[in-house]
């Protein structure tokens, strides 16, 4: 059995359409202070990413395997995390116009609480120049979708309007990367192929 450690319906929709079994037990992490000492200790975004999958993986306590996820957007150098407004979400999309970030999409996987198996994928996201009357008419329509997400669109959304190019996984830009999970639950011999 699988235990998805998220409250994230993308993520729970991604394995219900590939006919993965699981259930969902959201692991109790204070995120945000998490990010913060990691980022004190000089841990990058994409090991923040890593970091953040494995202590999800690890807090929930189930039998079986437990899926822990997280997604980080690293850009310019710098950890860009959820808006905290619209307005702030409408200022990271002006930044990130014409410009590359990248999205570390981190999977762990933990049974009888310890790691077993990790994948980060890392997409290049390359933005348009959007006028800043469409990014606030963006963010408007689509906040309560967007808040939640680092830096502040949904590819699977009007968000694909925001992006020239993506170079990755698709999966992954919706924060589970899907093919390289099921790789290793196919060799496992959880899921029957």
């Amino acid at each position: 059995m699988l235990t998805l450690a998220s409250r994230s319906p993308i993520r729970a929709t991604l394995l219900k359409n590939a006919g993965i079994a699981f259930e969902v037990a959201p692991a109790r992490v204070d995120e945000d202070a998490v990010k913060d000492a990691l980022l004190e200790e000089g841990l990058g975004p994409r090991d923040v990413a890593d970091a953040l999958a494995e202590l999800k993986a690890l807090r929930v306590r189930a039998p079986g395997l437990v899926l822990g996820c997280d997604q980080t957007l690293s850009f310019e150098g710098a950890l860009i995390g959820k808006p905290a407004s619209p307005e702030a979400a409408v200022a990271q999309l002006a930044a990130m116009g014409g410009k590359r970030h990248k999205l570390h999409s981190a999977v762990v996987i933990a049974e009888d609480g310890r790691p077993v198996w990790r994948h980060v994928a890392d997409v290049t996201m390359m933005m348009r120049v959007a006028s800043e009357a469409y990014l606030a008419d963006y963010v408007a329509r689509n906040w309560e979708e967007i808040r939640h997400c680092a830096g502040g669109y949904m590819l699977e959304g009007e968000g694909a309007r925001l992006f020239h190019r993506v170079d990755g996984d698709y999966f992954a830009v919706l924060g589970l990367p899907l093919l390289p999970l099921l790789d290793y639950l196919i060799t496992r011999g959880e899921v029957a192929i």
